[in-house]
């Protein structure tokens, strides 16, 4: 299975309306609308190379109020024990902070 994600600007007023069109489609899995430099997040999933090309620049990109779009194809799915895993190879773990009754009566 591929999975991408894709970053979606949308133009001021037509983020419910991309958003519908959106979930319409097929191999579209998830839909998030969020804050920051973009307005949805959009989670691929598909069985084939051509069916994720299509989707990202025939249908997405071509979809009336869709500004511009970001897409993060994914190699692989990384569960949050291997992540965490990954992400702090040769990092010593923080020690936890002193009680404050401990460390005022030092």
């Amino acid at each position: 299975m591929l999975e991408a994600v894709v970053l979606v600007n949308v133009k001021a007023g037509q983020l419910h309306t991309v958003a519908d069109a959106l979930l319409e489609r097929e191999g579209v899995h998830e839909l998030y609308s969020v804050a920051g430099a973009y307005d949805l997040v959009a989670v691929l999933r598909t069985s084939r190379n051509e069916r994720l090309e299509e989707l990202v620049t025939g249908e997405i990109a071509a979809l009336p109020g869709v500004e511009r779009t970001t897409t993060l194809v994914a190699f692989r799915c990384l569960s949050r024990r291997e992540a965490d895993g990954t992400f702090s190879l040769g990092l010593e773990p923080e020690a936890p902070p002193e009680p404050a009754h401990k460390a005022k009566a030092k």
